[in-house]
């Protein structure tokens, strides 16, 4: 009788996973109705890939994320370890204990996007810019297990992982007193829309969700994408924003604060979608280290587009945990010749960099 009773409850927790999984697909077929079947999408290098949009999913690999989040890798990195990483298990205590891990430091999880993995960019920019300013835990999220799948199977599966890391957090704070207050959660491309699920499985109690020119195909109106509520402050950076121009972001406001450099659509120096696409973690982790990309407050998306924003300023990106920007408002600012983003520098007079909310 306890066998069947097992076997019964196995049965019921595949039909409830099964069940959000077709919810999750109901959710994108809006998306799919208004794309091509095929379209380019970027992993995080130099790569352009073609993506077939009715490709069969894997609805195996999807069943087998959902129900055991420890295909996902916590990578950490300190200033005592800022080259060789520590991997904390979820609930193995003493993989922490045994770490780096100091709870009374800021957290800092990074995420990496599709067909990508804890070695891609932009864990290692964004990483040593963290460390190299402050005394923090940053943690790698390592999804590759999912990441690696066609763009769709992956898409689908993200908030699962995404709420596989939030409980990752909620164990953290639970078992070692690593505070909610103290984590900023940053992911690019498809882990942005991961960090914000993650966000949403910690009770949106997490101090700061930064979304890296989240990704577009399929996530338009897709229920499960980042949100405002994900966190206490929920920002994003859109760089390539779009598809309807070839984009591989999103190119509208999603978050608390929504930031649009150059208008969200095409940067300085790229000739491509997928630089514009990296531009996003370029961008942030220069703010992390210089903090000096500051917006202006704009009234309408007219003024973004005519760069006549002239109000309240409002830095984007950076550090600071307890940040906070003026709600359903859009920013401008001007980024000039020569200035530093990185280890790259703008090679145009003037350029825009906008923002809203």
């Amino acid at each position: 009788m306890k066998k069947v009773a097992v076997f019964v409850a196995l049965l019921a927790a595949c039909s409830v996973r099964s069940s959000e999984i077709e919810d999750i697909t109901k959710d994108i077929l809006r998306d799919k109705e208004e794309l091509p079947r095929f379209i380019q999408f970027a992993d995080s290098g130099d790569t352009l890939h073609t993506v077939d949009l009715e490709a069969p999913v894997d609805y195996e690999l999807l069943e087998e994320v959902t129900r055991n989040p420890a295909n996902n890798e916590y990578w950490l990195y300190t200033r005592r370890n800022s080259l060789i990483r520590q991997t904390l298990v979820h609930g193995n205590v003493n993989s922490v204990r045994n770490s780096n891990f100091d709870a009374n430091k800021q957290t800092v999880v990074i995420v990496h996007g599709w067909l990508s993995n804890g070695n891609t960019d932009p864990n290692p920019t964004v990483r040593r810019a963290y460390l190299n300013k402050l005394d923090v835990n940053v943690i790698t999220v390592d999804w590759r297990r999912l990441a690696l799948s066609d763009y769709t199977t992956a898409a689908l599966g993200v908030p699962a992982v995404g709420r596989g890391v939030g409980e990752f957090l909620v164990w953290l704070n639970t078992n070692f007193g690593a505070r909610f207050d103290n984590m900023h959660l940053v992911g690019f491309s498809l882990g942005a829309h991961l960090v914000g699920n993650a966000g949403r499985a910690a009770g949106g109690r997490i101090a700061r969700v930064t979304g890296l020119d989240p990704a577009g195909p399929l996530w338009n109106y897709n229920s499960n994408r980042l949100g405002p509520n994900d966190g206490v402050y929920v920002e994003a950076i859109h760089t390539d924003g779009g598809y309807s121009v070839g984009g591989l972001g999103i190119g509208s406001a999603i978050a608390q604060v929504d930031f649009f450099p150059n208008g969200g659509i095409s940067q300085p120096a790229c000739y491509t979608n997928l630089c514009n696409h990296n531009r996003a973690w370029e961008l942030f982790g220069a703010t992390v280290s210089y903090n000096h990309l500051e917006g202006r407050l704009c009234s309408s998306s007219l003024q973004i587009t005519w760069n006549t924003c002239r109000g309240v300023a409002l830095r984007m990106g950076n550090d600071d945990l307890r940040k906070t920007g003026v709600k359903e408002a859009a920013w401008l600012y001007e980024l000039k010749r020569g200035e530093n983003f990185g280890n790259n520098f703008l090679d145009r007079e003037l350029e825009r960099l906008v923002y809203s909310r």
